[in-house]
């Protein structure tokens, strides 16, 4: 079961460090990050690949969010920097089967979900 984790209240420009852990996660998934904000469909917002050495991000976070895989503790992060209002939702982490080492940018690439943890940008 994944577990996603690291929300909070931020000012505009702060950052935060967002974490999916889950037993057996470590180098055994491809794993993406997607976002839904208020009144909005669910986004995706990146992504990993199993062995981590492929990494992908949408047009909208580039340059501010990093993904990257902590296999000592199996786990997956999100630091994401430069935080805008419209960064303000619910993050979900996700994992796609097994077989599919690859990264996936569509909702139905994953089919195992975390619980969303609430980031909130606001002065």
């Amino acid at each position: 079961q994944l577990q996603a984790s690291g929300g909070g209240l931020v000012q505009p420009g702060g950052s935060l460090r967002l974490s999916c852990a889950a037993p057996g996660i470590s180098g055994a998934y491809a794993i993406g990050w997607f976002r839904q904000a208020p009144g909005k469909e669910r986004e995706w917002v990146s992504c990993i690949s199993r062995s981590g050495a492929s990494t992908d991000y949408a047009d909208s976070v580039k340059g501010r969010f990093t993904i990257s895989r902590d296999n000592a503790n199996n786990a997956v992060n999100l630091q994401v920097n430069s935080l805008k209002s419209e960064d303000t939702a619910v993050y979900y982490c996700a994992a796609r089967l097994f077989r599919y080492g690859g990264c996936g940018l569509r909702l139905n690439d994953y089919v195992y979900w975390g619980q969303g943890t609430l980031v909130t940008v606001s002065s």
